[in-house]
């Protein structure tokens, strides 16, 4: 049998991402390159292009890899885990990520693209639920916090707005409270928006 015929039995005519029907491709999970059944996967042609150019991603295609994410099948499994990786500031995808299993060469194979890290190995300012933080981002306090030198309290809820990273340290970040600028532990934040 055939490698797209096997496919396409394999996810009942489907794109085994989205559930599309229209225009269906074999997609070689990188960095395989040969079309084998066990590495590849059947998939649409948006998520193709989302998949291999990271300037086209519009996050709420992605939706469906709520569902995709169980796939028993691992070319899928490792997509699904890089997408998600890939979309993990906007919030939702990291509160899946946290529920996706991966033995452990699926990770070993999901990782090998680089997804799910920066290039740089360099460690990221995450807030209190692993979002990772950039400056200009808008927090928002998860706890009262007493504010030395100030003598006022900061209040759970208090968004603070334009944040900036401080790159010495990735548990603070600055950023102003009741018109002054102090230092906040980023465990003591979750990212807004």
């Amino acid at each position: 049998m055939s490698v797209e015929k096997s496919l396409k039995e394999r996810s009942g005519n489907g794109c085994e991402l989205c559930n599309s029907n229209d225009n269906l491709n074999i997609y070689s999970v990188p960095p395989v390159a040969e079309r084998t059944v066990d590495k590849s996967i059947f998939a649409c042609a948006n998520c193709i292009e989302q998949m291999d150019n990271a300037d086209k991603v519009n996050a709420n295609h992605w939706r469906s890899l709520n569902e995709c994410m169980w796939s028993e099948v691992p070319a899928v499994q490792v997509m699904a885990w890089r997408m998600l990786n890939r979309l993990r500031s906007e919030g939702w995808p990291a509160d899946l990520l946290e529920n996706l299993y991966l033995d452990d060469d699926t990770l070993k194979w999901a990782k090998a693209d680089g997804d799910g890290e920066d290039g740089t190995g360099a460690e990221k300012h995450k807030d209190s639920n692993g979002n990772i933080l950039q400056s200009g981002d808008t927090v928002t306090l998860i706890k009262n916090l007493d504010v030395k030198g100030a003598n006022f309290t900061a209040k759970r809820g208090t968004a603070v707005r334009n944040i900036s990273l401080v790159s010495d340290n990735i548990g603070h970040i600055e950023g102003k409270v009741n018109g002054q600028q102090i230092v906040i532990l980023t465990e003591f934040v979750k990212k807004s928006g």
